[in-house]
């Protein structure tokens, strides 16, 4: 199918598809009226205002509270100044620039060649991404995460060698699943950024334990070892390798620590092989998705740490596929398990996403250099050059078509992860589970949170 080819005609296709977005993102995956941000504004608030112990902390109605490391509640401070309205339009702001750094780190701006059209169309498909749409309607931090940790990527890829490790140390000290990356950079011999990355982290935890030194204690010593406080582990939403145990029964940490080792390995295997090919997108991509596998707690939010793999398939020339996995990402499948994930079915439907993470793990292509770039689709206004005479006529290449979904559109940049002096060229303490409208928390009827 061809784009329409007048302006008038793009803009009726643009105005159809955000309006079918709209009415599939208000009616089919109900929105979580912001009850993460709740939490945290709830408990920052009675800890700055009212005397209140962090950890103590209860929305109203619910057992649901703050679960994160001190850190985090330090750098929430902010919240303590402002009304809950306008906490909501400054975390949909930080949300949106997150989003923006993100697709612009992981197109290396190519981005920009799309158009007005391609990116119009880019951010409905976007929207439709359940992680994403979670993250937003949650008021979540996931992607203020992801993007200090692909900041950091770009710091490393031109050189900039003194401050990296500072995004990955402060994502691990808001939320201790970023620390995975420390690994990477240890594998990659970046001994002087997982130092930093490390420092930070350390120098962040102890400013917190500083500013709060009851709140600190409680948590290294008990939150931290409670997994009761984030919400069920057999619970839908959890798509990690402990999600998919407990939907089984099985609720011993012997068998889940098996299974981790056995991640991590894979990890290390396929990683130190991206990184012998200089493909530090696939390297990054890796990270995130064995972070969402191994951690005791994914959310199906968590899973914005999936966008990179995204990327990295739409470069390596896999956009069908990409677009094949986003769209199943959209499609909020996995709660039709919501009630029972017991039998066949409850076992392959209501793991859908971890099967996606844990595919891409062991398949995501990787050796494809961090100088070869995907190159992204010419404007209808765009003209090839006419051959100059002194040198031999060349049939121009054109870019991969463009992909069926926000995500992998975004995805056809260049590299984004750190070189090696290569001269470049185009080519848990998570928070509570949910506000539960019934008796069971976290449902794709109630309010979950993360």
């Amino acid at each position: 199918m061809r784009p329409p080819a007048t302006d008038r005609g793009r803009i009726l296709l643009v105005a159809a598809v955000a309006v079918a977005v709209t009415v599939f993102t208000a009616t089919v995956p109900l929105l979580r009226d912001w009850f993460d941000l709740r939490v945290y504004y709830g408990a920052v608030g009675t800890w700055i205002h009212h005397g209140g112990r962090l950890y103590d902390y209860r929305v109203p109605g619910t057992a649901y509270g703050f679960t994160y490391p001190p850190f985090a509640a330090v750098a929430m401070l902010p919240m303590a100044l402002v009304g809950l309205r306008t906490a909501i339009v400054l975390a949909l702001l930080l949300n949106l620039a997150a989003l923006a750094l993100i697709v612009h780190l992981l197109t290396d701006g190519a981005w920009r060649r799309l158009g007005w059209f391609g990116c119009a169309l880019g951010a409905c498909l976007l929207a439709l991404f359940e992680p994403l749409r979670d993250t937003f309607s949650f008021g979540q931090v996931n992607l203020l995460l992801l993007a200090l940790v692909l900041v950091d990527a770009r710091l490393l890829r031109t050189g900039h060698d003194r401050w990296a490790g500072v995004g990955i140390g402060l994502a691990a000290a808001v939320k201790l699943t970023p620390a995975v990356f420390i690994g990477l950079l240890l594998l990659a011999g970046r001994r002087r950024a997982a130092a930093t990355a490390a420092a930070v982290a350390c120098a962040a935890t102890a400013l917190a334990a500083w500013v709060a030194p009851g709140a600190s204690r409680f948590y290294w010593t008990q939150a931290l070892w409670d997994t009761g406080r984030v919400g069920r582990l057999d619970y839908v939403s959890n798509q990690s390798l402990q999600g998919v145990l407990a939907r089984l029964g099985v609720t011993g940490h012997a068998v889940w620590a098996c299974a981790v080792l056995v991640v991590l390995a894979v990890w290390a295997r396929r990683t130190r092989r991206a990184l012998a090919a200089d493909d530090w997108p696939a390297a990054f991509a890796l990270t995130g998705l064995t972070a969402c596998l191994v951690s005791p707690i994914t959310w199906v939010h968590h899973l914005v740490w999936m966008l990179p793999a995204f990327a990295v398939l739409v470069r390596a020339g896999h956009p069908r596929t990409a677009g094949a996995l986003y769209a199943v990402m959209c499609t909020s499948v996995v709660w039709l398990w919501f009630d029972d994930a017991s039998g066949v079915d409850g076992f392959l439907g209501g793991n859908t996403y971890a099967w996606i993470t844990l595919g891409l793990l062991l398949r995501l292509p990787v050796g494809h250099p961090s100088d070869e770039r995907a190159t992204l689709p010419r404007s209808t206004s765009a003209t090839a050059p006419a051959p100059s005479a002194a040198a031999p006529e060349m049939t121009p290449v054109s870019g991969h078509p463009g992909p069926p979904s926000g995500t992998t559109t975004a995805a056809t940049g260049a590299a984004w992860g750190p070189g090696r002096g290569r001269t470049r060229s185009p080519s848990s303490d998570p928070t509570g589970a949910t506000r539960p409208a019934a008796a069971t928390p976290q449902s794709s009827s109630s309010r979950a949170s993360s």
